[in-house]
């Protein structure tokens, strides 16, 4: 696995299964996460891809639902 990751960090590109998910979607995942949760890279690119998916999926939930309740409170 960590060739994997100097792989990754030195722009490679890989095929097939998860090695073939994209350079630019990795680097969204990691910035995203390291914005909002303060984690490393290395912790963030050591997570499984479905796990990392989900921390995405469930922090970009909160600040929809946060964006929507600050929505309506200047609406009023």
């Amino acid at each position: 696995m960590p060739t994997m990751f100097a792989s990754v960090r030195s722009g490679a590109e890989c095929r097939g299964g998860v090695l073939g998910y994209p350079l630019k979607s990795i680097y969204e995942e990691v910035a995203f996460l390291a914005y909002h949760f303060h984690w490393g890279e290395d912790s963030i690119l050591r997570m499984e891809h479905e796990d990392r998916r989900r921390w995405v999926k469930e922090i970009s939930a909160i600040n929809e639902r946060r964006n929507s309740e600050n929505e309506n409170e200047s609406s009023h």
